[in-house]
């Protein structure tokens, strides 16, 4: 919809302005990872179905792959979103290195240094803005407010934190920071006292960008925002509230950001080939595997589910790809190595995709009974959505924790990973038990 550069944002505003000023205009600033893209465009969608017009932030890069891999509605028909693509300095696209000592992609941190160039443009833009909109609302991801840190010096402007994570998650870290008190709650407490420190998950490089951005909120940050619902995390919810009450610091679960009921085109050439197979499957026939879009396993990893997946002699549909680079329409995709003849042994019973799937697409479909996962909280949402129970595979950052909540305090899921084994290889026997179970 939009080209580079400050010009398209004024002709933009250009022809905004003509259509008169708005009561309320609604500024959209994602994290440039596909996760955190994904659930800001759906929360666009959702926010631009009031008619409000929606302004969503980015680079022509990222927000080319946020359209490409959007599930469940046409972005094309929704005229009220309006794209802004600024530039940003190049940067490395190191491939993912899948025998990396840590599963954390690092090779997105040039991406996300570089990004934090758009405070300037983003700037430029909420002024031009806030001069045709009687309350301009800027919803930031939790760690991007280094972006939006100027939105204090407008007098019509107000900002609201998007948290990526569950609230459990969230709540853990304040309970993690403020030293752990006692919470009498037996359920909340056994799901808490457990949990290994979330620093230890972290590389360097990204504690200093995370720092950056905690230096940077503004002060005027009217609350946040939660991708959940008080259905799933209620008591949650209220623990974080009862935590802020002295700032008046509030939350609100507005979720599940993505649709609940697919939008399917069957019939126009663009439904991905998967889907065709999961409908010759019965109900509830088929385990979906995937590690979400940055996540990369080694060949050891490869070969272990592969013979586990064999093994259980269940049905499955197993995305196998690296994870993202920082530009994901440059490069080369490294082809996993499988055991000797495993695709051919496997043939009609599953089936390999080794390039992104639609995943919201394929936990919609009735055939889908199951789902191994990495945890991270795009993916549970959708799956909790979708009612797809999870094998817990969390490979960093929240992901076990998300683990946690859904095994231990929704009980709609089981581990296949145990986190204090982080740095093991996990056998194909576990892959096979966790998938019959």
């Amino acid at each position: 919809m939009a080209k580079n550069g400050h010009s398209t944002a004024q002709n933009q505003i250009g022809r905004i302005q003509e259509e008169g000023t708005h009561e309320v205009t609604v500024v959209m600033v994602p994290l440039l990872l596909q996760g955190h893209l994904n659930q800001l465009l759906h929360l666009s969608r959702l926010i631009s179905s009031y008619n409000i017009p929606v302004h969503y932030v980015g680079t022509a890069t990222h927000t080319r792959q946020a359209k490409v891999r959007v599930q469940g509605w046409d972005p094309l028909a929704i005229s009220n979103i309006h794209f802004h693509d600024f530039p940003v300095p190049s940067y490395e696209t190191p491939p993912p290195d899948p025998n990396a000592p840590t599963k954390f992609p690092v090779q997105l941190i040039p991406m996300l240094k570089a990004s934090i160039k758009l405070r300037e443009p983003v700037y430029a833009l909420l002024q031009q803005l806030s001069s045709i909109t009687r309350r301009l609302v800027v919803i930031y991801d939790s760690v991007t407010p280094y972006v939006i840190q100027d939105v204090d010096l407008i007098p019509n402007a107000e900002s609201y934190s998007f948290m990526s994570v569950s609230a459990f998650t969230a709540y853990a870290y304040s309970w993690e920071k403020i030293g752990k008190p006692r919470v009498f709650e037996p359920e909340i407490l056994e799901a808490l006292e457990n949990l290994p420190s979330h620093a230890s998950s972290l590389p360097q490089e990204l504690k200093d960008f995370i720092k950056l951005q905690n230096e940077s909120k503004p002060i005027s940050s009217g609350g946040d925002l939660y991708n959940t619902c008080r259905f799933i995390e209620g008591p949650y919810l209220d623990l974080l509230a009862k935590a802020s009450a002295a700032d008046s610091h509030k939350q609100w679960a507005v979720g599940p950001f993505n649709p609940v009921e697919i939008n399917e085109q069957k019939n126009t050439g663009q439904r991905h080939y998967c889907l065709e197979w999961l409908d010759k499957q019965g109900p509830n026939w088929v385990i979906f595997v995937c590690f979400g879009s940055n996540t990369s396993v080694s060949h050891e990893e490869a070969t272990q589910i592969a013979i586990g997946l064999e093994k259980s002699g269940q049905k499955f549909i197993w995305i196998l790809k690296d994870g993202d680079q920082g530009d994901i329409f440059k490069g080369e995709v490294r082809r996993a190595q499988l055991p000797g003849g495993f695709e051919e042994r496997t043939e009609g019973r599953g089936i390999i995709v080794r390039d992104w799937a639609p995943q919201l697409e394929i936990l919609g479909h009735s055939s889908t009974g199951g789902f191994m996962s990495h945890c991270g909280w795009n993916s549970c949402m959708e799956s909790i959505s979708m009612g797809v129970p999870v094998a817990a595979w969390p490979m960093h950052t929240d992901q076990y924790r998300n683990a946690i909540l859904l095994e231990k305090v929704l009980k709609i899921g089981l581990s296949v990973r145990d986190w204090s084994r982080q740095d093991e290889l996990e056998t194909s026997m576990a892959v096979e038990n966790a998938v019959r179970r």
